[in-house]
């Protein structure tokens, strides 16, 4: 499993000479107070002010042990009784799995996972798939194996029953082995999930782009076995044909969940002889793809052609025309998957739901005034 450490502090910055903590003012007693404030009070690491609070088999100095306790105090920090359990019982590892770290949806994730676990004095690994959904359960396995605390899975379920049943199994071992797992995708596995509402927000775009005056519709539909792919696909369709506009099946094109899959499905839809209308890419990173295939062949964008995304990733503010999407709070998505990790099992597996935003702008022009839509 290869796995990138974004890592508590080490013991050596433990500073003995340094000063006890001075009582906390009315004001930051009033604040939410983080084990990171703890341990900048202390002078001490965030991996030993964890240890010292949560009460890890790794024993702390005595005097590190009272500075930490007294700084707690001094902050009115209350510790997790969950991250307590953790750090007694497993290592203080939380494992991300995520189809591709260098996508900026998946990265922006992992810093809200990262953040929020960092808060805690837990430390993440991330292990990638390559996109390879065979390799999430791959990782889960080698996790238990490594007694890591906690996982998170980001990513589309596929719709191939034999791999769902694998990550199944693999995830219900990692809960029975002591861990906690929460996934990020589909409800289709009865672990503790936060679902984005895919279909929902493609079904907002698809109106909100008739409202435009749209009526010509493509589609970059990403894999065909991949969920998310499907539900903004199917959520499209559907919002299209309530607000009295159809996508036509030979106008939508399957590839590659990338920048060069958008690319190169969007180059297989001007070489069938799509000069003018809106493209709707499942994911921003094809859109991205799609604009530059638009470029290359010397297409009007938006004149001729407009174009529109899913997701608002970071990328966006550097892309001209500026892009017409559905914003989700990816960091916001990934902290929430560690405050999940950090309650007490429930009696039946818990989901938290994440509506998207439509954000029009310019990439799609309103044709019922002829001017930019934002």
């Amino acid at each position: 499993m290869t796995e990138t450490r974004t890592a508590a502090p080490g013991d050596a910055a433990d500073d003995p000479s340094a000063p006890p903590a001075t009582p906390a003012s009315r004001t930051e007693r009033a604040a939410a107070v983080t084990l990171s404030d703890v341990a900048r009070a202390a002078g001490v690491s965030l991996a030993t002010a964890s240890r010292a609070v949560n009460g890890s088999a790794r024993k702390v100095r005595p005097d590190l042990h009272d500075r930490v306790l007294a700084a707690a105090a001094s902050l009115g920090y209350s510790a997790n009784g969950p991250a307590q359990a953790m750090a007694r019982g497993r290592t203080s590892v939380v494992g991300l799995v995520v189809h591709d770290i260098a996508d900026p949806y998946f990265s922006t994730m992992a810093a809200g996972v990262v953040r929020a676990a960092e808060e805690r004095g837990l430390v993440v690994t991330i292990g990638t798939t390559g996109r390879d959904p065979v390799k999430e359960a791959q990782h889960v396995a080698a996790l238990r194996g490594q007694r890591a605390s906690a996982v998170v899975v980001v990513g589309s379920r596929t719709g191939e029953a034999p791999v769902q049943a694998r990550l199944a199994e693999e995830v219900a071992a990692f809960e029975a082995a002591g861990g906690r797992a929460v996934l990020v995708s589909q409800e289709s596995i009865p672990v503790d999930t936060v679902v984005l509402q895919n279909e929902r927000g493609a079904g907002d775009l698809a109106r909100a782009l008739v409202g435009l005056g749209h009526r010509r519709f493509a589609v970059l539909a990403g894999p065909p076995g991949l969920l998310t792919a499907r539900d903004r696909l199917a959520g499209f369709r559907a919002g299209a044909s309530a607000a009295g506009a159809q996508v036509q099946d030979e106008l939508v094109v399957h590839g590659d969940f990338t920048r060069d899959g958008g690319h190169a499905a969007m180059l297989s839809l001007l070489d069938a002889g799509f000069a003018r209308g809106c493209v709707f890419a499942v994911n921003d990173v094809m859109a991205v793809g799609a604009m530059a295939a638009l470029r290359e062949r010397g297409v009007d964008l938006p004149g001729a052609v407009a174009v529109a995304g899913f997701d608002d990733i970071s990328t966006l503010r550097d892309v001209t025309p500026a892009l017409t999407t559905v914003r989700l709070p990816l960091q916001g998505i990934g902290e929430q998957a560690v405050h999940l990790l950090l309650q007490e099992r429930a009696a039946s597996p818990r989901t938290v739901h994440v509506d998207g935003e439509v954000v029009l702008r310019a990439s799609t022009p309103d044709l019922t005034t002829g001017r930019p839509s934002s």
